[in-house]
Parts: C-alpha cells; sequence; structure tokens
C-alpha cells in the first residue's frame, strides 16, 4: 500500500489514478486519502474497533474530503476516531445506524397518528396537521430526527417568521385575497410541534438514549397580548347595531376592487342595507351574555338547553364537558330564536339529513363592527367582556373560570 505524509503539497501532486487507490498517512496509521479514477478524492480511517486483532472487523469511515477539509484538520478528526475506536466505540456502525433511523416526516407521522388523533380533539389535530405541512415538514421532514440540531431549528423558527403574507391561488373560493403563510406566532407554534414530537419520542425510547430535544435553548418570539374588553359605551353601541340589523338592515358598501361591470349592478345607495337573520344575531347576543366560546355557540342543539334550571349542558368543549349558567336575558335571546333543525344557530343544511352547523360569523361581525365603530374588536373578545363584568360584579376568578368553563 502506497504511503506518504500527507500535505497539502503532497496531496496536490498526485495524479488521477487508472482504478481506486488510497494513499495512506506515514506519520498516523489508519488516517488515508482515497483517491478514485473518476477524480473524486476523500478523506478516510480505517481501524478494528475495541481491542483490534484479526477478529475484529475492519472498518473503514470517511470524514470527508481535500475541497472542503485541510489535511491538518481531517488529520485531527482521524485521530479523535482512532482513540474513539481503541475504547470500543464504533463510528461506522453509529453511522450505518443514523442511516437507516426514522426520517423526521416518519417520526412527525407517527408522533401524529398514535397521540394526536387518538389523545386530541379533532381541531388541535387539524391544527398540528396544518403547521406540520405547510412549515415544518417542508424544511426538517427529509432530515434524520437523530441529526437534527438546535441551529436547524433557529433556522426553521426564523425562516416560518420571516414567510410574508402569500397570494391566495387563483380561482379560490372563500378566502382572502392574501393568505397568512407565517409570522412570529406561527413560528412559535412551528417551534411547539417540533418540542412536542420530541418530547413524545424520547418519552417512549423510540431515539437513541442520550438524544436531546433540539428545540431545547431555542428561544420563543415574544406574543404580544391581544384581549380587548368592551366599555359600557361600545357594549351600548354594538347593542344598537344588532337592533338596527334585525329590524331596518345596516348599511352597506360595495366592494370597489371588484370588476366595474359587476359595481353598476350594485343597488342604489339609499337602497343598500343588509338585514341579518335572527340566527346571526341570537348567536352575538348569546356569545355576549354567556362568555361562551364561539364553536360552542355555533355547535349547540337544542337538546342541550335545560329549560327548567337555565342551563346549557355541554357534552364537550375545549376543556371537556361543561355546564353553562342561563341568565334571564340569555333565555330570552334563546326562546326568540326559530327553531330550524337541531342546532340552535342554523346553518345552510339545517333540517337536512347531513346537517352540519354553521361554520362562521365573520360576514356579520364586520357589519356590525362597522356599525358599531368598533375597530379592530374581535369575536373573541366578547368572552373577554364578560370576564370582565363578573370581575366588576364581584365574583372570585374562581368562580369566574367555573362559569367561563376555563381549568
Amino acid at each position: 500500500m502506497p504511503s506518504m505524509k500527507l500535505t497539502r503539497k503532497a496531496i496536490s501532486s498526485l495524479a488521477v489514478p487508472a482504478k481506486p487507490v488510497t494513499w495512506w498517512d506515514s506519520d498516523l496509521a489508519g488516517f488515508g486519502l482515497a483517491l478514485r479514477p473518476t477524480g473524486s478524492r476523500s478523506w478516510v480511517v480505517q481501524f478494528r474497533p475495541g481491542s483490534g486483532g484479526r477478529a475484529a472487523p475492519l472498518r473503514r469511515v470517511v470524514i470527508g474530503n481535500p475541497e472542503g477539509m485541510t489535511p491538518e484538520g481531517a488529520r485531527a478528526r482521524a485521530k479523535i476516531i482512532l482513540a474513539q475506536a481503541r475504547l470500543g466505540h464504533d463510528v461506522a456502525v453509529e453511522r450505518a445506524e443514523e442511516r437507516r433511523a426514522e426520517s423526521f416526516a416518519e417520526l412527525a407521522e407517527r408522533w401524529f397518528a398514535e397521540h394526536v388523533e387518538t389523545k386530541r380533539k379533532a381541531s388541535t389535530a387539524a391544527f398540528y396537521r396544518n403547521t406540520l405541512d405547510i412549515h415544518v415538514l417542508p424544511i426538517l421532514g427529509t432530515k434524520r430526527a437523530v441529526t437534527i440540531t438546535r441551529q436547524d431549528v433557529a433556522r426553521l423558527h426564523a425562516t416560518v417568521a420571516g414567510k410574508a403574507k402569500a397570494a391566495s391561488k387563483a380561482g379560490a373560493r372563500r378566502v382572502p385575497k392574501e393568505k397568512t403563510r407565517g409570522g412570529r406566532v406561527i413560528a412559535n407554534r412551528s417551534l411547539a410541534t417540533v418540542g412536542a414530537v420530541y418530547g413524545w419520542a424520547l418519552g417512549l425510547g423510540l431515539l437513541p438514549s442520550g438524544t436531546a430535544n433540539p428545540t431545547k435553548g431555542v428561544e420563543a418570539f415574544r406574543e404580544e397580548g391581544r384581549e380587548h374588553y368592551l366599555t359600557g359605551e361600545e357594549m351600548a353601541r354594538l347593542g344598537s347595531a344588532l337592533s338596527q340589523a334585525e329590524n331596518e338592515g345596516l348599511p352597506w358598501q360595495p366592494d370597489a376592487t371588484k370588476p366595474a361591470e359587476r359595481l353598476k349592478h350594485a343597488p342604489k345607495e339609499e337602497n343598500r342595507c343588509v338585514v341579518l337573520g335572527p340566527h346571526s344575531v341570537g348567536a352575538i347576543r348569546l356569545l355576549m351574555l354567556t362568555g361562551c366560546r364561539l364553536r360552542e355557540v355555533l355547535r349547540l342543539e337544542w337538546s342541550q338547553i335545560d329549560w327548567s334550571r337555565g342551563l346549557l349542558v355541554l357534552p364537550d368543549s375545549k376543556t371537556g364537558k361543561k355546564t353553562v349558567v342561563l341568565g334571564g336575558a340569555a333565555l330570552g335571546v334563546l326562546e326568540g330564536i326559530p327553531r330550524v333543525g337541531r342546532f340552535v344557530i342554523a346553518s345552510g343544511s339545517a333540517g337536512q339529513k347531513n346537517e352540519r352547523p354553521k361554520a362562521d360569523l365573520s360576514k356579520p361581525w364586520k357589519a356590525l363592527c362597522g356599525a358599531a365603530c368598533l375597530e379592530g374588536v374581535r369575536l373573541h373578545d366578547l368572552r373577554h367582556s364578560a370576564t370582565a363584568v363578573g370581575a366588576n360584579a364581584g365574583l372570585s376568578l374562581h368562580q369566574i373560570g367555573g362559569l367561563l368553563g376555563h381549568k
């Protein structure tokens, strides 16, 4: 076997061989430079793990190439591997196990199927599915789970945070013109999702012992609170807008971004009023009076109302089974809602065989906020406002939490 002291000058004079050959370093046994007829060159280290001897298997590991690693750096790396080999540490076997190890995508799919879908609510599972498919897997999916580092996760976190709003697909229906595909909040949720995958896998021993959760040490972005508590005056304006909406209707303006030929068919300005139906108006009044979550009201069924005791008995909510105490005003709202189908807030499929609850209240809420001059107020803020009303009435935090269904 040819040997020489492997230096920069020495290896630069080596010609491309007619067949594969390895030049071994004359100063460090087991360290060499492999050359191939294709012109590729690789630093290699060869050893027998443990005490050595003919009985031990001969291993060869590639540690780099001259284009990316100097002879001095390759020799230093080879010394470490050879020292570990004398202690029985087999780098070649470890690398083979890494190549056979699950990719992060495979591990995440196991976590989703065995943990999320079986132990979490459908809405939570849908959120995790969306986060994985849009943000996490395109960046980390093909990497081996055991090789992902803190730097990889930090890069994912920064990449998702830096994503701007993307235009919606052409021809898409019922979507905004620009769809948020990232941002700091979504980046934090992506970070938490990756951490949950590793926490589950490490807890079950699915990763080699000593594997660290790569999300540890990656600092999440600071998130600003979005709570808004409606004042008495704002509540009064909203109440007036609700009354106007169900009687004479709310004024509206056509979308100026629509084609001119469509705008010319819009009603005259004095006739531009939209009357909200009793179900949409009733839903918003229930949100104001009960402090319920939006989905709890939209999915409320007539059979879940205990009229005699003035209660809503919800079999399933975000925090499990829940009982909501109704005041006289809330009972009055429920009595005034027409019964159409099994859901209190009827949807377009009310009364049909495959009846589904109403999807959202975004359009009527936007119209009401415009009429009541409520800038930047969300439907969920009605729940926060109900909390403030309870606090002002002298209720304890424990009582408020029980009424709202907080853990």
